[in-house]
């Protein structure tokens, strides 16, 4: 390297660490870190369905071993994250770190929760099968559906925010959310059996309640509708404790670029909302809402 690039490099270098000194700014091994998130998020899939997100033969008398084998990673990256999030938890409410035996704990919970989890999201993969003529096989709904990935993170992430570990839930909806267009805040409450077909564009909000065996189409938001409530300060009310988004009862039904509003919105049992449908108000059981039929301007390019 010549002198020149090497003073060249310094002086950038120089620049940023100054520029560091402005929040965020360096994550010295305090904070979970995307990398080993993405790595979380592959384990946690690994792990709940063997042999459908890595080559390494799985079947017979090497699925004891595997499943050892892989819980054990699993467990050291989640107890490396968790414990960076719930240091950097201390630290901002100026409390003491949590104890090496109380995160163990907390871990263990987390690791039990698994077998809860795997039931949840084989009621998804059935009611993905139930529901899409293209679904060949159930098969094919694990290897192929952005919804059973991003619904699955989901799942296992909702357990740590109910925990209240903060950062890391938010960090593994949203490694989802990048590999699949399916945004689903970790708050969120889904009951069993939940299916997005396509699945792209579509936004689910903290504090939205999903019942039982609900269908959503691409580009379906359950969104916060404005004005959102703010406190004496003028700051925003975060956090789940501020209801501002819609709840879905069992059974519903929701086509592509509807988009549902506000935290006292409620769809009832049963109902189904159409294509483009703007809603901001409850509905009752067994309700169908759909737009009017939209006046069409056909004409022909040329003569047939």
């Amino acid at each position: 390297m010549s002198d020149a690039l090497f003073a060249s490099l310094a002086e950038v270098a120089r620049r940023l660490r100054a520029a560091y000194q402005r929040q965020p700014g360096v994550n010295e091994a305090s904070l979970p870190d995307r990398e080993s998130v993405a790595l979380l998020a592959r384990q946690l899939l690994t792990l709940l369905f063997p042999g459908y997100f890595v080559a390494e033969p799985v079947g017979g008398a090497r699925l004891d071993d595997f499943l050892c084998a892989r819980l054990a990673a699993f467990e050291g990256t989640l107890l490396e994250q968790v414990a960076r999030a719930c240091r950097y938890q201390a630290r901002r409410e100026g409390g003491s770190e949590p104890e090496p035996a109380a995160l163990r704990g907390l871990v263990a919970e987390l690791l039990a929760d698994l077998v809860a989890v795997r039931e949840l999201v084989i009621t998804d993969v059935e009611w993905a099968y139930a529901n899409d003529p293209a679904a060949s096989e159930r098969e094919v709904v694990v290897l192929a559906y952005p919804s059973i990935v991003a619904v699955s993170i989901q799942r296992f992430a909702h357990r740590l925010y109910r925990r209240g570990i903060p950062l890391l839930p938010r960090m593994l909806t949203e490694h989802a959310h990048g590999r699949t267009g399916i945004d689903i805040h970790p708050g969120a409450a889904i009951d069993e059996s939940f299916f997005i077909d396509h699945g792209t564009g579509v936004v689910i909000g903290e504090t939205s309640r999903i019942g039982k065996r609900c269908l959503l189409y691409q580009g379906v938001g359950l969104v916060a509708w404005n004005p959102l409530a703010r406190g004496a300060d003028g700051e925003l009310v975060r956090g789940a404790a501020n209801k501002r988004h819609p709840d879905l009862e069992d059974h519903v039904t929701i086509y592509a670029g509807a988009t549902i509003l506000g935290g006292d919105t409620v769809v009832g049992a049963h109902s189904v909302i159409g294509g483009n449908v703007w809603l901001t108000r409850s509905v009752p059981p067994w309700s169908v809402v759909r737009l009017a039929d939209p006046e069409l301007v056909i004409r022909q390019r040329r003569s047939v």
